[in-house]
């Protein structure tokens, strides 16, 4: 009652005001539907206004919104890592969607700068736009709209099965959806927020949704700034073209000072201004592409906005990364007569445009950080679908082939002569598709051949191929050999050799690096159209066919045929020509000695011994996991101690038996579980496991019809320490006297019901009371175990 009075009151005041001043009208206020349909949102009469600002509320919007609004992939385009996304709005545009042809790029902080930018272009208000009064704010507000539904409308028992609608409605529109869907509340098909949340929120929504006062950024970070920023804006042109390579590698990734706080962090970007003045970015597609202006310089632009695993990739600045950058590139006697234009359109051409450096230097860049730039790779947008993961592999080892400096004229001049070999679908921007590929397929095929002739000659001079062309870290850089998991519809790269044997493994050379750079990264236009889209991803099944053809070179000659068949058995994997056999005949044999049949473990065990890093000790949460049990089963779970937290030794075990489930003795796991391991009184003391299933298929490549490919009985657990992957799929908690029950009732759930039972004793599910306590628990051990490289989970993908 006093809610309605309080309603009916303040209209009455508001129709005096229209009628005595004449320009203010209940549409300026109030959406018209909303004002003759809706339920008023009554205003909190004892909450203080003018207390509360962004950076209030900030934690909760991290917390509860964000962990699904972020990114490229958040639901109707709402972004909710930042204030700067909550003053775009909603877009009725899909990113993730099949169109004929591009639509406008949407990035936020780039493409638009205020509110009225972004409704030129389509997006809506989230937040009340119109005159400030506390109930105003609050009706007009779609934030506080879904906040009450949800609210009113919360989980109950018979919700699993409630999917995302697929809309995306305005204020206008919110009445007939809520009627429609009254189970669309937010946080959608999860808990509420608590009453200390929610209250918070709406009062910080009823005073008017007000920013907080930017930070001013450290003095010790300004001097960081002010170092690189001359650094790279050095007008000499070997440092300009330096530089241009760097910004065109690391525009993608998080930056942060070594030593400097773990929450900072920056983007490199192009702008209109001159270090020492405020930033203007310049908002070009690609970052190979020409500026809109004609001078520019290199800056460093603060990140704001919250940062999430799933687009997390950090490259650290140091003056020793400085120092290592000049010995690379600067310290070579290089004559650059002529810096090279930037082209207005089409793809990248760095094989021409960075002729002048040398191309060990420019491997080497990325082979210093290559867990960095596969991370950038494999978390693309262009990778964040099924479709355009579907041609990868659930699991497989990387190496990377050695530079070769005494080489490097020869190799610069190899590059240059087969630039028109090397070229990728952004070539033809938006009107690639199947005909662009089969030309590029072309293309490569040749390409293949220059090269198998110029290694035989050039490289090896006809000698053996041996582990000595791998390049092993150079005794101490973790990044030699990394592991790339596919999780049906995103990626995660590890390092080291992880999980067992896989089907397949690639090796790297430096033109491919740069292609997968320039492919899936640099020049790929989320917002491009299905052809743009289609060309990508065939292009890939390119890319990775020469990278596993890269590795089974180091095979015995005798052996290498049957091996690619095994990975391309099928009559289907043929119909397009993807996976003929290359020419294994046109390398010399290897030299390296095989006890047995086995090759692919055989030459990553070698490798390995030679690779390993000269590092510090990890920490609990990241040690590496031993081998599981190769030849015998392990040996049964010890007693669970009763008076002390067992040992690492202890989990240890217990992770090695549960590496062996395979087949059906998985099929309860998703693609990727988080499995806490709670300790009794000591909290500190969890351990974090994260399960990954690796779905075996009998080929991949084809766009089509993966699960006629499937082999559900070859499934395998990767079962690895600490948190992989930024998509959850489901929690797991349990406690240390329940490992050996979560083992026997996981091998036993083969069947819906026994799935569901071993779900309902072990899993969080998405109305479980206490869901959101695991997962700030999962969120703050993660950023316990890596400060400086963790990112909030997403939501997005885990399961009902």
């Amino acid at each position: 009652m006093i809610r309605i009075l309080s309603s009916f009151l303040l209209l009455l005041i508001l129709t005096a005001l229209a009628f005595v001043y004449g320009d203010i009208n209940l549409d300026t206020l109030f959406s018209t539907k909303d004002a003759g349909k809706a339920t008023f949102i009554a205003i909190d009469s004892k909450h203080k206004p003018g207390k509360l600002n962004y950076s209030s509320v900030k934690t909760i919007l991290d917390n509860r919104c964000a962990s699904c609004h972020s990114g490229a992939d958040a639901p109707c385009q709402l972004q909710l890592s930042s204030y700067e996304g909550l003053q775009r709005g909603a877009s009725k545009q899909p990113l993730y969607e099949n169109r004929l042809h591009a639509i406008a790029p949407s990035r936020l902080m780039v493409d638009g700068k205020t509110a009225e930018d972004w409704r030129t272009k389509g997006f809506f208000p989230v937040l009340n736009e119109k005159s400030q009064f506390p109930e105003i704010n609050l009706n007009n507000s779609l934030v506080a709209k879904f906040l009450v539904l949800k609210h009113d409308n919360p989980l109950s028992g018979t919700d699993e099965k409630l999917q995302p609608t697929g809309k995306c409605p305005s204020l206008e529109e919110f009445p007939g959806f809520a009627q429609s869907h009254p189970l669309a509340g937010m946080p959608y098909a999860l808990p509420g927020l608590d009453k200390a949340e929610q209250d918070k929120l709406m009062n910080w929504l009823q005073d008017g949704a007000k920013n907080s006062p930017p930070a001013a950024l450290p003095e010790a970070a300004l001097a960081e700034i002010g170092k690189w920023e001359q650094f790279l804006n050095d007008p000499a042109p070997q440092m300009q073209l330096t530089a241009r390579y760097i910004y065109e590698h690391l525009s993608s990734g998080h930056l942060h000072f070594k030593g400097q706080p773990a929450h900072e962090f920056y983007r490199l970007v192009r702008s209109k201004t001159a270090p020492g003045q405020a930033i203007e970015e310049l908002a070009s597609l690609h970052p190979y592409l020409e500026a809109s202006t004609g001078a520019f310089a290199y800056r460093l632009l603060p990140i704001n906005e919250t940062l999430t695993d799933k687009s997390h990739a950090v490259y650290e600045l140091s003056d020793g990364k400085m120092a290592r950058i000049r010995d690379l590139f600067l310290k070579p006697a290089v004559a650059v007569a002529q810096l090279p234009a930037y082209p207005q359109e089409g793809s990248a051409q760095p094989f021409t445009t960075f002729k002048d450096l040398p191309v060990d230097a420019r491997y080497q860049f990325l082979l210093d950080d290559a867990y960095f730039f596969l991370q950038v790779i494999f978390k693309s947008p262009a990778l964040n679908r099924h479709d355009g993961l579907n041609g990868l592999r659930d699991q497989f080892w990387v190496a990377f082939l050695k530079p070769r400096p005494d080489a490097n004229p020869q190799t610069a001049q190899f590059l240059s002569e087969n630039q028109g070999f090397l070229r990728l679908p952004a070539s033809a921007g938006e009107a690639g598709g199947l005909a662009q590929w089969f030309e590029l397929k072309a293309l490569q095929k040749q390409y293949l051949a220059n090269k198998a002739t110029f290694t035989q000659t050039v490289l090896l001079k006809n000698q053996a191929l041996d582990l000595g062309l791998i390049w092993t870290g150079e005794g101490g850089n973790g990044d030699a050999l990394l592991t790339v998991f596919r999780h049906d519809d995103n990626a995660s790269v590890v390092k080291g050799l992880q999980g067992k044997t896989p089907s397949t493994a690639w090796v790297i050379d430096y033109p491919l690096f740069e292609r997968l750079h320039y492919l899936l990264s640099a020049g790929f236009n989320p917002y491009g159209g299905t052809a743009h889209y289609l060309a990508t991803r065939l292009t890939l099944d390119l890319l990775r066919s020469e990278a596993e053809n890269d590795f089974l070179q180091f095979l015995p000659k005798s052996v290498r045929q049957a091996v690619h068949a095994d990975w391309y058995p099928d009559s289907e994997s043929q119909w397009l020509g993807v996976f003929n056999t290359p020419d294994f005949a046109a390398l010399p044999e290897s030299a390296i000695a095989y006890g047995s049949q086995d090759y692919p473990n055989e030459f990553f065990n070698q490798l390995a011994k030679i690779s390993v890093p000269a590092s510090a000790p990890p920490s609990p949460a990241q040690a590496a996991l031993p081998t599981p049990c190769p030849q015998e089963p392990c040996a049964p779970l010890p007693a669970t101690p009763e008076t002390a937290a067992p040992s690492p030794p202890y989990y240890d075990n217990f992770a090695r038996q549960l590496a062996e489930a395979k087949g059906q003795e998985i099929a309860a796991l998703p693609e990727v579980s988080f499995l806490r391991i709670s300790t009794a009184n000591d909290p500190a003391k969890n351990v974090i496991y994260t399960l990954i299933r690796n779905r075996q298929l009998s080929h991949v490549g084809v766009l089509l019809g993966e699960n006629h490919r499937r082999l559900p009985e070859q499934d395998t657990l990767s079962v690895l320490p600490g948190f992989v992957g930024s998509y959850p799929n489901q929690f797991f908690t349990i406690t240390s006297d329940q490992m050996e029950a979560f083992i026997t009732q996981l091998k036993q759930a083969k069947t819906g019901a026994l799935i569901a039972a071993f779900r309902d004793t072990f899993g969080v599910s998405r109305k479980h009371p206490q869901f959101w306590t695991a997962y700030d628990s999962f969120n703050q051990q993660h950023r316990d175990g890596r400060p400086e490289n963790a990112g909030i989970f997403d939501l997005g993908r885990y399961q009902n």
